[in-house]
């Protein structure tokens, strides 16, 4: 399955509907990991006639009373043709943002999802195939001298506890190419995916 993958910043190649029809016609699937305008993501479903699945990140407020035409999955557990996904939204809370969140809070969240992963992580070997958050993990390309782009201590859990097989967030830019945007930890392949990425993932058996 190929998921196109997108978070944070427009990128031109995106917005004109003749390279998308060429180069991303065969996608199954459009992944937003937060921070994305409406418009360009109902552009992009619209001219690919592919569905969208997204997190909120911390500056997508305004979803909640125009959300973009797809499926929220924060907290939100997912198959789709085979592959299983869940999100995670927003980032550390730095004011009184409404998607931000204490280490705390994204603590308390990652074990409420106990009950839906721990049994298929056991019987399966990954509690579930791609977990999609806006913010990366606490010391995994966050910054850790930006108090809000330092990542979540609760995703290393998450990773150590369910063995997601992708962990795919956007919220720090990589203009420097010289960041490094895939790391493997453990059993997880971590990518930042920002502005867009194409992510190649096959479906296990009996996911």
């Amino acid at each position: 399955m190929k998921i196109l993958c997108v978070s944070d910043e427009n990128a031109p190649t995106l917005e004109n509907s003749a390279n998308l029809r060429r180069r991303y016609s065969d996608i199954d699937l459009i992944i937003s990991c937060g921070d994305m305008s409406v418009a360009y993501l109902d552009f992009i479903v619209t001219v690919l006639g592919k569905p969208l699945m997204y997190v909120r990140g911390n500056h997508d407020e305004r979803y909640t009373e125009t959300p973009p035409g797809g499926v929220n999955l924060h907290e939100n557990f997912v198959n789709f043709k085979g592959v299983s996904i869940i999100g995670l939204e927003g980032c550390l809370k730095y004011n009184n943002g409404k998607i931000q969140y204490t280490q705390t809070e994204m603590h308390t969240k990652v074990i409420s999802l106990a009950p839906r992963l721990r049994f298929r992580r056991w019987r399966k070997g990954h509690g579930v195939d791609i977990l999609v958050t806006h913010t990366p993990p606490r010391g995994i390309h966050d910054i850790e001298d930006d108090f809000p782009h330092r990542g979540f201590d609760a995703l290393i859990k998450f990773m150590d506890w369910y063995r997601p097989r992708y962990l795919i967030h956007g919220h720090v830019h990589t203009w420097d190419r010289r960041k490094q945007t895939d790391t493997q930890y453990k059993e997880t392949r971590i990518l930042n995916i920002m502005p867009y990425t194409v992510l190649e993932v096959d479906a296990l058996e009996n996911s």
